[in-house]
């Protein structure tokens, strides 16, 4: 029952410990865990699952054509890198080393010269990336440099560009680039992945693969999730992979929020299905705030063979953020028989 689920994962939060962050636990038996994702939402998420388990690889978007990557994704042809430092950041060392550089990687400088606008960690990772040659290589230099637990791996290792059909009241119209599918008006038909079959990261398929949980979302749905659900490699290693899967959706954001306007949680699944409709998970996690339409998402996430968890997972002060020990907890409750055998 939807009901009882929720009531399970309130529960959670008064458990006396977290496993994962037992010292005497053996860091081998503890789970591996990949997220997929970009920007906001997947630091969320790692936030919340780096309390659970060491072992956890962050896969990201890199379609991100605006600011500060945009910028320097246009000077160099480099992947952008601002989805990746943030990655980095939720993962750094939980000391004061870890915590200073975290808060060094997202300073982003002021004023009005060629640095405004620019954070340091976007900046530190083109310096690498144009003296290894290597962007694998340039994000684990800057990983150790955090001292992050886990890693983390780029979806592609070429830039992307989003292209997603809307209908609007003038007719259809087609729009390129994640910020711009992102801010769109309209009613959103398809979307795809320029170019049309990219090479996708080899390390994160291996990482897809071998995990025991894979996670999606949340984040800008049309242009943070759904890029790593169309890369037909990546897919693949998702429909191979026998580990379980866990979809966090959304949560309702204010109207200027055009990803979310007009669409609710089930149009959000729906629109995965029409991309990916072989595409099977395990669990699905939605706020009570995000179910208006609760019968056509439970029918939708049965369908897929999955048990949908209804549970308080907003922050109390921001409701359209989510909040990280909330949704701890949740990860908590789906994932303690392995987390305590």
């Amino acid at each position: 029952m939807v009901n009882s689920t929720a009531t399970k994962a309130d529960s959670a939060h008064s458990m006396p410990a977290i496993p994962g962050q037992d010292p005497e636990q053996d860091p081998e038996r503890a789970p591996t865990v990949v997220s997929l994702g970009g920007g906001h939402g997947l630091a969320v998420t790692l936030r919340a699952m780096r309390g659970l388990t060491e072992r956890i690889t962050a896969v990201v978007t890199v379609a991100d054509n605006g600011g500060s990557s945009g910028r320097l994704r246009n000077e160099f042809g480099s992947l952008p890198p601002g989805d990746l430092r943030m990655a980095l950041s939720a993962l750094c060392g939980d000391d004061d080393w870890g915590r200073t550089w975290a808060e060094v990687m997202q300073h982003r400088f002021s004023g009005e010269g060629e640095l405004s606008g620019h954070a340091v960690g976007n900046l530190l990772l083109m310096a690498l990336w144009e003296s290894d040659h290597d962007p694998i290589e340039g994000i684990k230099r800057v990983g150790s440099l955090l001292r992050i637990i886990g890693e983390v791996l780029p979806m592609s290792l070429e830039p992307l560009d989003i292209e997603g059909t809307f209908t609007t009241s003038a007719g259809k119209k087609v729009v390129t680039g994640q910020v711009q599918v992102a801010t769109a008006k309209g009613k959103i038909e398809s979307l795809r992945l320029i170019p049309e079959n990219p090479r996708a990261c080899p390390q994160a398929l291996t990482a897809i693969k071998d995990a025991d949980w894979i996670t999606f979302g949340p984040g800008s749905w049309f242009s943070s999730v759904m890029p790593h659900l169309l890369l037909t490699e990546q897919a693949e290693a998702l429909m191979e992979s026998h580990g379980k899967r866990i979809m966090i959706f959304n949560l309702p954001e204010p109207s200027s929020k055009k990803e979310f306007a007009g669409h609710s949680v089930p149009d959000h699944l729906e629109f995965v299905l029409r991309h990916l409709p072989e595409l099977k998970i395990d669990y699905a996690v939605a706020d009570p705030s995000a179910t208006d339409e609760l019968p056509r998402l439970q029918r939708l996430v049965e369908g897929l063979g999955a048990e949908l968890i209804i549970a308080p997972v907003s922050q109390d002060s921001v409701g359209h953020q989510h909040d990280v020990e909330k949704l701890r907890s949740v990860f908590l409750h789906i994932m303690k028989p392995i987390l305590l055998r």
